[in-house]
């Protein structure tokens, strides 16, 4: 088993590089190229008696996943449209939920109904992930983006709620009032442990100073919140969502200033690696999903397939169009039509609804078909509405405006005035010496130059920014002159060439 498990670990590292290389080239969405390299893993020799593990799906992807999208969480934008955000997440992912469990109970005989309903709990949630992503490209408004990234958060939480007590349901028989307390103890139990949680991160913080030691605090956060709460009863993903939360709104978050960059770009990769891998293991799962098929209707199943996607989508639209202005909510009431189209529309599932759809056990009736249904709604919602989102938003005018654009400049240009300012303080009062203060100075003029340019303020030189490309190319081949003659040593290579790429990253992103 030891060989068959490393071969698979093997297997799947080399569809998740394909896949990316691949989908770049060939234009298509990378996850339905991982959902076909795991497929064909499936047909391996020996594989097919390798079996994942639910629980590890559940305990091994979902807390990283929901602590990472908690962190990034904008706190005063969140708050300020906290209402929105709650009427969609609570109120859709209720109705999602139950819709799906509903028609699936139908169409699938003998399925019962605490099956069904987790099946729901599955593809109710969305995926920030994909919608966002292409919303920020196009530069749509920031209200936007924020309100599908705290649906997001706080459905993932909904969901996975009803997901568990659907399969306490499938264990034993449970009333309405069991239901209520069981819930009641589940959420409030998870958030006072969230809270316990973060405040001991929050105390251990300023004691972990090496960079390293930072970025394992921030991998092991999600695991404590997640695993002990799940044991106690209580909601692990409620606890895990708090914790992320209270520690990304806080001033000096989870990392410090020195291992911010670089936690950042680990938790990126981690992510992306999480992700992915999920949807290569559906593909594995793909071959025992058509093996248990034999005994079902096709015709039928086809009918389930389609009446499962069309609730998702939907009901979303009739949700953000019609139900939402219906309660005549005061925040909401400012999102206009083309906003309330976009939202609807955005609705993608991703990685949460596999993650949950494959920690369904297997002793589940008709798990596969369950599996087949999810992963059906997930690779619709990903091709159809994330392959036209970036159509539509341009046919509803919804880039990014003007103002916004000079908004962020102003910021900028108001951080870099105060720091030359400081400058001149500190030289003024002897504190550094002429040489150095000129040294920074220099340094903050041009960046600020460069801000002015966005502003307006300095109009007419086009030709800068090739100047500076050319520039860090000559610095760059420099550099690998300079160690190729053996004046100069890997390390100062690679330190001078980190610090090219990292100023190079700043000017794509804005930041000059």
């Amino acid at each position: 088993m030891g060989d068959e498990l490393f071969f698979l670990a093997l297997a799947v590292a080399v569809a998740l590089v394909a896949g990316r290389v691949l989908a770049r080239r060939l234009l298509v969405p990378e996850a339905i190229l991982l959902v076909a390299f795991g497929l064909l893993i499936s047909l391996l020799p020996g594989v097919d008696d390798v079996r994942v593990d639910p629980e590890i799906v559940l305990n091994l992807f979902l807390p990283p996943l929901v602590f990472h999208a908690a962190f990034l969480t904008a706190p005063r934008e969140t708050r300020a449209d906290a209402g929105p955000i709650a009427i969609m997440a609570f109120t859709l992912t209720c109705a999602t939920a139950l819709v799906v469990a509903a028609v699936t109970g139908w169409a699938v005989p003998g399925l019962p109904w605490a099956a069904a309903l987790a099946l729901g709990a599955a593809v109710a949630p969305t995926d920030p992930v994909a919608a966002t992503a292409v919303l920020k490209r196009v530069g749509a408004p920031r209200r936007l983006v924020t309100i599908l990234e705290g649906e997001s958060l706080v459905n993932d939480g909904v969901a996975l709620t009803m997901f568990g007590l659907a399969l306490a349901a499938l264990d034993h028989p449970v009333t309405a009032a069991d239901t209520l307390v069981e819930l009641v103890k589940v959420v409030a139990g998870g958030i006072l442990w969230g809270i316990a949680v973060a405040g001991l991160v929050g105390w251990l913080r300023p004691l972990v100073k090496e960079p390293g030691a930072q970025i394992v605090l921030s991998l092991v956060t999600p695991f404590v919140a997640y695993l002990p709460a799940v044991e106690l009863g209580l909601s692990g993903v409620l606890a895990t969502i708090v914790v992320g939360f209270r520690l990304g709104t806080t001033g000096q978050g989870l990392l410090q200033p020195a291992s911010r960059l670089t936690g950042q770009a680990f938790w990126e990769v981690l992510v992306y690696l999480l992700e992915s891998t999920l949807f290569v293991l559906l593909g594995l799962e793909i071959t025992d999903v058509f093996g248990a098929m034999p005994g079902q209707s096709w015709s039928r199943l086809l009918v389930t397939v389609v009446a499962v996607i069309a609730v998702v989508v939907l009901l979303r639209m009739f949700w953000t169009l019609v139900v939402v202005p219906l309660l005549r909510f005061k925040r909401f009431e400012t999102i206009d039509v083309r906003q309330r189209v976009a939202m609807g529309w955005a609705g993608m599932r991703g990685a949460i609804t596999l993650a949950i759809a494959l920690s369904i056990p297997f002793d589940v009736p008709n798990r596969q078909i369950l599996l087949f249904l999810a992963a059906c709604v997930v690779l619709a919602t990903l091709v159809g509405q994330a392959a036209t989102l970036p159509w539509l938003l341009r046919r509803l005018g919804l880039g990014e405006s003007e103002a916004e654009i000079k908004e962020e400049a102003v910021a900028r240009a108001a951080t870099l005035e105060a720091a030359l300012a400081r400058i001149d303080e500190l030289a003024a009062d002897d504190r550094i010496d002429d040489r150095t203060a000129d040294v920074y100075r220099q340094l903050f003029e041009l960046r600020l130059d460069t801000v002015r340019s966005v502003l307006g303020e300095d109009e007419g030189r086009p030709e800068m920014g090739k100047l500076r490309k050319e520039l860090v190319k000559a610095q760059r081949d420099k550099l690998n002159e300079l160690y190729r003659k053996g004046r100069i040593s890997v390390a100062t290579q690679r330190k001078l060439l980190h610090e090219l790429d990292l100023e190079e990253r700043r000017r794509a992103s804005g930041g000059h």
